[in-house]
């Protein structure tokens, strides 16, 4: 699949509520994906469900999520049903009534049957992927895992063949008879933002800071 091919719609992607904010265009949804550090596994394990937090990267249509050899959740999805989610928050939209507080944001949901990767250089390769999506230039600035590393590291993938996307920005939506209520309205901006590098104790001196250590604090992470 390329950029220009749209996200279908069915019954599980189909947005019922507020479908305006929605977006069927699949460059949204990598740009979504592409922004975003932590993602969630939703699946069933042991007869329930579970969710959990995990790093995540995109090469292509497929989303790679990695974690320990010893995640149970992670191998309760292989060949199974699982949701993965990625949000951002944006703002906090302050409104003149309750009702109509709300946030600004960009969200993704995919849905698929996930597989456990077995190959080892496809393994490779996603954990490539995972580590540029948290530091892009690190995995060429870092020791490569060795054969016990990778033995001890499960990677998931799930295709982004079935997905949403649904994105909200812009001021507060007040009812017109609230307008000239005396209540302060407006967006509260929201980011995450990264601090100025701080080096590990045991460094030996003389070792500067990389430059895509330094680039990567300048940035701002959901952007």
């Amino acid at each position: 699949m390329t950029t220009e091919t749209p996200l279908s719609a069915t019954p599980r992607t189909k947005l019922r509520r507020l479908p305006d904010r929605g977006s069927t265009e699949r460059a949204d949804l990598y740009a979504v994906l592409d922004a975003g550090l932590i993602c969630h596994l939703g699946v069933i394990c042991d007869g329930a469900p579970r969710v959990l937090p995990t790093a995540y990267g995109r090469a292509g249509d497929t989303l790679y999520l990695h974690g320990s050899s010893a995640n149970r959740t992670l191998f309760a999805a292989d060949g199974q049903p699982a949701c993965v989610t990625v949000t951002h928050l944006d703002g906090l939209v302050c409104a003149r009534s309750v009702f109509h507080h709300s946030m600004n944001y960009r969200s993704a949901v995919v849905y698929g049957t996930a597989r456990i990767v077995t190959d080892d250089a496809e393994r490779l390769a996603a954990l490539r992927v995972i580590t540029e999506q948290l530091i892009p230039g690190r995995w060429d600035a870092a020791r490569p895992p060795t054969r016990k590393e990778l033995a001890a590291t499960a990677v998931l993938a799930l295709p982004l063949a079935e997905a949403s996307v649904k994105v909200r920005t812009g001021p507060p939506s007040d009812d017109a008879e609230d307008l000239e209520l005396g209540f302060w309205a407006g967006v509260v901006p929201a980011r995450q933002a990264f601090g100025p590098p701080e080096p590990d104790a045991q460094l030996p001196a003389g070792i500067p800071v990389p430059e895509h250590i330094l680039e990567r604090a300048a940035g701002v992470a959901g952007r």
